[in-house]
């Protein structure tokens, strides 16, 4: 429940319900009043209040001529009064509205002191009221702080719902401004200061006046104030006055009269009291009727000096809060009390009263409490239980209860973007109860203003959570946003601001872009566009901005401007009437044009005032145009002239002019001719001499910047142009509105670890503010970054994302549509760091040993400490009688430093209750509630009391250290051991386990086996011989969790030897201390060890480890979420330290590798070690026999400190350098050596290799051989003689020999990749032999040589073997014409290749039917006539003389069968084949023969049966003649006769043999000549 300031106790509540009647009706009142009595009924002013007072009563009186004076001097002062009042109330926590609103009150109270000079009976009064300085003006300080809870914006622009659930109001921008309110009746000023005024005297007048307003309005008589427009001090008088008037103005002047006697009492009074006066209820309580299961509370609000005392009754009995826990709440803050019932009962149904008592007296105030309980069928306790479905609007007859529990889990934080990133906000949202049927409203609001859904945000909730999205984030969308969730009347809020961040710009250095475009007084053809300009310039001043404008449907943007215009607002013209454009900003600076603005809402171009005649409709959607058509034209009249023509704006580039249509216009449209003339002229000049104007605004440009023009419109229709209205007054082009100054008084405070509130004054004569520009920067840095891109009202400022622990300074300045003003001076330099805070109160309070005159308490630490440690604890008592407590009694003055306290000198057998308040650098928190009723007497039981002080430490994901303190009541023996209790917070009492079996000796357990995420609470119980105590208050609850950035004790020896154990903290507060422990108890001078802490890092040293320092050590960081960690030094671990430790103290350069030695490429011989590290101070000493040698001729000596390596190099080996070398090492106090024996068959086999390597070396300056020459069998089964060469020329040659015979290579080699190779092809037994390669050219030469015999051979030909098995292909089945043939293709068959066959298993033995062979590369199988015995599996066996290879083919089955068929068949074909007929030879093919001449041709034929035979001549048959003779003898010869040869006879003869296996022809062509003289001499005949 929200307290009330005293000075708000008599006036209006911010619930009216508890308003006191007579006021509300005496302020309804005097509003009625306000419009005729201006300047007496002002708005809550001090001095209205005094120069009011002193003008009635001079009225009765009858001093005319003097009030009037005083009342106009009075008046004078309300106005300064009310000046200040409106600058406060946009700058509520601004120093500089302090000092205006203290000059205000000063020149009031010298007003008042004028006035009421005049009138004597005033000025006593006042000088009475004067001598109640203290009282008022302590007072009046004491309620001016408080007042900022009850700030009330009256143009806030939420919706004003009533929230019972949280008595809090909102305002437009909760975190960054303190906003007006409404103001207290009798508030003179709202300055949230301490009550100090500049001098004494203005403290009395202050006093004196708060005193004076109290009491004028004590009955009941007052002014609601609310925010209007300010009077004039001018009253109009009226020389006639009607009879109401008059009795109305004679019943004020009683009622003023009244109050001032009535005042002068009361100052009588405290006067003779001393101050002192009796208590009085201002708001009294009123009674209530409700439903069972709902809350109710009684509120009043006492007056009174000494502070009342408010006790509460029930049927006057006592109520007694620790009897009923959670039944009642009382809270009394600042003479506000009340008395909260929960989930009231029909036995609550009773009578209430509040009785205050001090000195002066003791007054009671009375209200009752009706509970009405449900009838009828339902149950009324499911109606009303926690979990049953309520109505979100109020009570009903179904039982429905009215009151939910709204929270927010999961809640977002303060956020920053960038223009153009989408950003969301969210909330989890629970509400308790959880109905199903009734949703709640969900709504979001940007600093106060309801936020809808649009293409720039987006709203979702999905029953759970609540979500914001900025689709595309603009510097439009910073500011605070609250989440309102409300179930009917109750709702609750979360609250967090958004940052957005200029993006990108695309040329370097330039502005960024301008925000918040607006369009202002849109005409049919004119708008005014307004925007606010940009925090970031980009290093270099805003020379302008252009303005584009696009028509809504269209993507084509148009500049409306030539020139950058400096002012934020600029007039534009030429629009189309009906049409709808929007609009957008870009700022230019030398560098460049910024990115453009985001646009602004569409705006209609059509005149307001034309809205009501016309008739429209959309067109299109796609062009957002409007089309007006106007009403038929009547007769034609000429217009008047328009009135109301005055200048609405000035700059230097151009003038705005408003004027009004004129009446006589007719039903025509109209125009409007705009002309101009300089001031002092007639020379009137048309300005839109084209195109007459449609809309009654118009902007002028081009005037000359200084001068004074004059301005008229006409009018002017179809009927012709009317008369001129009446000139403006001369106007001169300037800017009217200049650029603000710089603000003042920058003052930052800290705020939280990233965040710090920055405040201000007002620059002096600002006007048309737009807001604030924060900007902060690292001190020292130079560099600064705005705070905020979206102009902030008010002068007070959240910067948030600063880091911890830097300095930072802020400047401010002031912005304006004229432009920005100068930076302020730079604030001082603030470090971030959260503010502190008094402590939150101590609970769970509890009695650890009560003895017959005192109880020892125990409690628990402050949840919140406040952000500094906490000194200390104060502790009260009081005495409860008969269930009646009594006043607070003060147990201690000196602050107790431990959580258990002996409250001594208590009374046996009386009945105490105790609360306890903790205290730090801020101040003494907030008690705590009063504790459980303790009866004081002597404990005689048996077991211990409760231990205390239980607490956890060292929480890891599945471990936890817990600590405590051993009961202060040991009972009638001694404590022998503790046990420890554990179970899950939400288990069940039941579920509480013993952790440990046997009872514990020492006060700490460390318990393992937690499961992480998991919440658990733990308790301890004391055990002595007569049994085991009663446990302790169960600790808070605790979540199995490894925090990130958690860090552990570390162990570390240096190199003086010196263990210790270190800590390291990085969340430490600026009070936060390191607290070492071991086994758990605080080390205090311990003369083993040395604690050392710097910054956040804390050490803590052993002198000298030994046995008595084994144990748990462990480190708490005081002022933080629990930092601590703990290590454990046992025997074992104490050795290891102790050893490492004499390795430190005594320490050795430790080395990589011993001395070595080894052969380098020329032969020298290099002897070397390696260090891990070496330092820059590190020296070696090489030492021979026993004598140190030095870097020579001899000696290469080095020693590279980087690496650690050290070697010393010798160019060759003889026969004195035998012996041991040793290297010697020294780094600062480390040391270390190594040695190398060198003697007898070490050295010699030393000195030899040496030897070998220096002629390697020197063979290697010419062409060499890399690799020797060796061999390789390809994949084709060749053998490659090879070798890698180097050093190779274009000149070098190589030459190829076997045993010692050149081979001759058809082609050079190239050397390519230094590979020399000689290709034997089909390798084999001849090929035998030694091969020596030679290398040689002018630098020298070099051989190798292979020896390819016996072994060598042997081991060659097998891998060749093996190569060619490796090349078999699977074996075939072939049929032929004697059998079957089974065989593989190898790349090429080798004689060493030894080849088997084997048939199911048995090797076959080859005879004349089964026989084996190699044709080619094809190895075969031949088996004739096969017979069904030869089916089975057969196996090629290819032994390479190592391996034998295999290949398997299955003779069987169908392959078999297959194989046979073609066997046969082959067998046929070759029969015919043999048997056939067929022509053996003999003829020739042609024959060529001289006439006359004898032929004779034979051949053999043959076949069986013996063939026949025929002739054919051309393809004719042909037989024998007496010309040609044929033969056929012996049945095989064959013989063919001409006698005498003729030409007939030329042409083609066949022999046609047949038998029954085939016929076959043979063909011989014939062809005879005629000698050339015959062929002649024939001719010769013919001719």
């Amino acid at each position: 429940m929200m307290s009330l300031p005293f000075y708000q106790r008599h006036h209006e509540h911010y619930d009216r319900a508890y308003r006191h009647k007579a006021l509300s009706s005496t302020v309804s009142q005097y509003q009625k009043e306000t419009k005729s009595k201006s300047a007496v009924y002002a708005q809550g002013s001090a001095a209205y209040a005094r120069g009011s007072a002193a003008y009635r009563h001079s009225s009765a009186a009858g001093f005319s001529l003097d009030s009037s004076a005083a009342y106009s001097h009075g008046s004078l002062a309300y106005d300064l009064e009310s000046a200040a009042y409106s600058h406060g109330s946009t700058a509520y926590d601004s120093s500089a509205a302090q000092s205006k609103r203290s000059a205000a009150y000063s020149l009031d109270s010298e007003s008042l002191s004028t006035s009421s000079a005049a009138y004597s009976h005033a000025s006593e009064s006042i000088n009475k009221l004067a001598a109640a300085y203290r009282l008022g003006s302590e007072a009046y300080s004491f309620g001016l702080k408080n007042s900022n809870s009850m700030i009330e914006d009256q143009s806030y622009k939420m919706s004003p719902k009533a929230k019972r659930a949280k008595q809090s109001l909102i305002s437009e921008n909760k975190e960054n401004e303190a906003l007006d309110y409404s103001v207290p009746i009798f508030t003179g000023r709202q300055v949230n200061i301490s009550g100090i005024t500049d001098t004494e005297e203005e403290r009395i007048k202050e006093s004196a006046a708060y005193v004076a307003k109290r009491n004028l309005f004590a009955t009941g008589e007052g002014v609601s104030v609310s925010k209007v427009a300010k009077t004039t001090s001018e009253e109009e008088h009226h020389e006639k006055k009607s009879r109401k008037v008059a009795i109305r103005e004679s019943a004020e002047r009683v009622a003023m009269k009244k109050t001032l006697e009535e005042t002068q009492a009361f100052h009588r009074k405290l006067n003779q009291d001393k101050l002192l006066h009796a208590p009085e209820f201002i708001i009294e309580p009123r009674s209530h009727t409700i439903w069972e299961k709902e809350n109710v509370r009684f509120n009043c609000s006492v007056a009174g000096w000494p502070e009342p005392r408010v006790t509460w009754y029930k049927n006057n009995v006592p109520i007694d809060v620790q009897a009923h826990p959670g039944k009642y709440i009382i809270q009394s803050r600042y003479g506000l009390h009340s008395l909260e019932i929960t989930e009231c009962e029909f036995d609550d149904t009773a009578q209430y009263h509040a009785s205050a008592m001090n000195v002066k007296g003791e007054v009671s105030v009375y209200a009752s409490l009706v509970v009405k309980r449900y009838k009828g069928e339902i149950d009324a306790s499911l109606l009303h239980g926690r979990n049953l479905s309520l109505s979100p609007f109020a009570v009903t007859p179904h039982g429905y209860a009215s009151r939910f529990e709204i929270s927010f889990v999961d809640k977002f934080d303060v956020a920053f973007g960038r223009e153009g990133e989408t950003m969301s906000l969210g909330c989890t949202v629970v509400i308790n109860p959880d109905i199903k049927r009734f949703k709640p409203d969900i709504e979001w609001y940007r600093n106060g203003v309801l936020i809808t859904p649009s293409k720039w945000v987006q709203m979702q909730w999905s029953g759970e959570r609540a979500s914001l999205t900025l689709t595309h984030a603009n510097k439009e969308d910073e500011g605070l946003y609250t989440l309102r969730v409300a179930m009917g009347e109750y709702y609750e809020e979360y609250s967090g601001y958004v940052f957005v961040r200029d993006a990108d710009a695309e040329i370097p250095g330039a502005p960024g872009a301008p925000l918040d475009v607006q369009c202002l007084d849109a005409n049919k053809d004119y708008v005014i566009v307004s925007w606010k300009q940009p925090a970031v310039d980009g290093g270099n001043p805003i020379l302008g901005y252009f303005i584009d404008r696009c028509e809504v449907g269209t993507s084509h943007w148009t500049q409306c401007n030539e020139n950058p215009v400096k002012f934020a607002r600029f007039p534009v013209t030429g629009l189309i009437e009906g049409r709808s454009y929007i609009f957008r900003v870009r700022a230019v600076n030398k560098a460049g044009v910024s990115l453009p603005s985001r646009v602004s809402e569409p705006v209609a171009a059509l005149d307001p005032a034309d809205r009501a005649r016309l008739r429209s409709h959309p067109s299109a959607p796609w062009t957002g145009q409007i089309i007006v058509t106007e009403e038929e034209p009547a007769e034609g009249v000429v217009p008047g002239p328009p009135t109301d023509l005055q200048v609405i704006e000035a700059t230097k580039n151009y003038v705005v002019l408003s004027w009004k249509p004129p009446g006589q216009r007719g039903h025509e449209g109209i125009m409007y001719f705009v002309e101009k003339c300089v001031a002092g002229t007639e020379d009137w000049q048309r300005v839109n001499t084209e195109i007459p104007v449609k809309s009654p605004r118009f902007a002028v440009f081009d005037l000359s910047e200084g001068k004074s023009y004059c301005f008229r419109v006409r009018c002017c229709n179809s009927a012709g142009i009317g008369e001129p209205s009446e000139a403006t007054e001369a106007t001169v082009v300037d800017d009217k509105l200049d650029i603000p100054k710089a603000p003042g008084r920058i003052m930052p405070t800290r705020n939280t670890d990233t965040s710090v509130v920055v405040t201000w004054t007002e620059p002096p004569d600002a006007k048309e503010l737009v807001g604030y520009y924060i900007e902060s920067s690292v001190e020292g840095s130079g560099r600064w970054e705005p705070c905020n891109n979206n102009p902030v009202k008010g002068t007070r400022f959240i910067c948030h994302g600063l880091s911890t622990g830097e300095k930072y300074i802020f400047r401010v300045r002031a912005v304006n549509a004229a432009g920005l003003s100068e930076f302020s001076q730079e604030s001082e330099p603030i470090e971030v760091k959260a503010a502190i805070a008094a402590p939150s109160p101590p609970y769970d309070i509890v009695v650890l040993e009560s003895v017959r005159d005192s109880m020892v308490l125990g409690w628990k630490q402050p949840e919140a400490i406040g952000g500094t440690e906490i000194t200390g604890y104060y502790l009260n008592y009081r005495e409860v009688v008969d269930g009646v407590p009594g006043k607070w009694k003060e147990a201690n003055i000196k602050a107790v430093a431990d959580r258990a306290y002996r409250i001594e000198n208590l009374k046996e057998n009386m009945v105490y209750q105790f609360q306890v308040a903790a205290a730090n650098l801020a101040g003494v928190g907030a008690p705590s509630k009063p504790s459980k009723s303790f009866k004081c007497e002597e404990w005689t039981i048996a077991v211990p009391g409760p231990p205390h002080d239980v607490k956890c430490t060292e929480v890891r994901k599945d471990s936890l250290v817990l600590l405590w303190k051993e009961p202060v009541y040991s009972g009638r023996t001694p404590v022998v051991g503790y046990y420890v209790d554990m179970k899950e917070t939400d288990a069940k009492e039941e579920r509480w386990r013993s952790v440990n079996e046997k009872p514990l000796q020492k006060k700490y357990l460390k318990i393992g086996g937690l499961t992480q995420g998991v919440s658990y609470v733990f308790r301890v119980r004391a055990a002595n011989q007569a049994g085991v105590g009663k446990p302790s208050d169960v600790t808070d609850a605790v979540i199995a969790e490894t925090r990130p950035g958690t860090k552990e004790v570390v162990v570390d020896v240096d190199d003086n030897g010196v263990i210790s154990l270190n800590f390291e903290c990085d969340q430490m507060s600026p009070d936060s201390k390191f607290i070492w422990s071991k086994n758990y108890e605080p080390i205090e001078d311990d003369p083993r060890l040395n604690i050392d802490t710097k910054g956040g890092k804390s050490k803590l040293s052993f002198k000298n480890l030994g046995e008595d320092d084994l144990g748990i050590y462990s480190c708490i960081v005081t002022d933080t979420d629990g930092v601590s960690s703990s290590y454990t030094i046992d025997e074992e671990e104490m050795k290891r330290l102790l050893a490492l430790s004499h390795e430190r103290q005594f320490p050795t350069v430790p080395l990589i590798s011993e001395l070595a030695v080894e052969i380098l490429e020329k032969g020298e011989v290099r002897f070397w070690l390696q260090a891990e590290k070496l330092s820059g101070n590190a020296k070696a000493n090489f030492v021979f026999n026993d004598k140190e040698i030095f870097n020579g001729e001899k000696y290469k000596m080095k020693v590279d400190k980087n690496t650690g390596l050290v070697e010393m190099i010798m160019d060759k080996l003889e026969e004195k350098d035998e012996g041991t070398y040793t290297f010697q090492l020294q780094d600062g106090k480390a040391t270390n050596q190594s040695s190398l024996v060198l003697i007898g068959d070490v050295f010699k086999k030393l000195q030899d290799e040496a030897d070998f390597q220096r002629k390697e070396w020197h063979r290697k300056q010419g062409p060499h051989f890399v690799d020797k020459l060796g061999w390789e069998v390809t994949d084709e089964c060749n053998v490659m003689l090879k070798c890698k060469v180097a050093n190779i020329k274009k000149e070098t040659h190589i030459v190829w020999y076997k045993d010692d015979r050149e081979i001759m290579v058809d082609e050079e080699h190239d050397f390519k990749d230094g590979v020399c190779t000689l290709l034997i092809s089909e390798f084999s037994k001849k090929d035998a032999g030694t091969y020596e390669v030679i290398l040689k050219d002018d630098r020298g030469k070099d051989s190798s040589e292979l020896t390819l015999k016996d072994t060598a051979f042997a081991d060659l030909m097998n891998e060749v073997c093996r190569r060619i098995a490796l090349s078999a292909t699977d074996l075939k089945i072939q049929s032929t014409a004697e059998g079957i043939r089974l065989y593989s293709y190898v790349t090429y068959y080798v004689e060493d290749l030894r080849v088997g066959w084997v048939h199911n298993d048995t090797q076959i033995k080859f005879t004349d039917r089964m026989r084996t062979g190699v044709t080619g590369e094809q190895i075969w199988l031949q088996i004739n006539e096969p017979t069904p015995q030869d089916k089975g599996r057969y196996i090629m066996e290819l032994f390479d003389g190592n391996t034998t290879h295999k290949k398997t083919v299955d003779l069987s089955g169908q392959a078999f069968d297959e194989a046979f068929a073609e066997f046969q068949r082959l067998k046929q074909a070759a029969i015919a084949e043999k048997n056939r007929a067929r022509v053996l030879g003999g003829l020739p093919d042609v024959v060529t023969i001289q006439e006359g001449k004898a032929l004779n041709l034979s051949c053999t034929v043959w076949g069986d049966p013996t063939p026949e035979v025929s002739w054919l001549k051309n393809e004719k048959s042909f037989v024998s003649d007496a010309n040609c003779i044929l033969r056929f003898e012996s049945g095989k010869n064959v013989s063919f006769s001409i006698s005498t040869v003729s030409t007939q006879d030329s042409g083609k003869y066949s022999i046609v043999v047949k038998n029954k296996y085939g016929t076959e022809t043979s063909d011989v062509t014939v062809s005879v000549y005629i000698p050339e003289e015959e062929r002649e001499s024939e001719q010769e005949k013919k001719q």
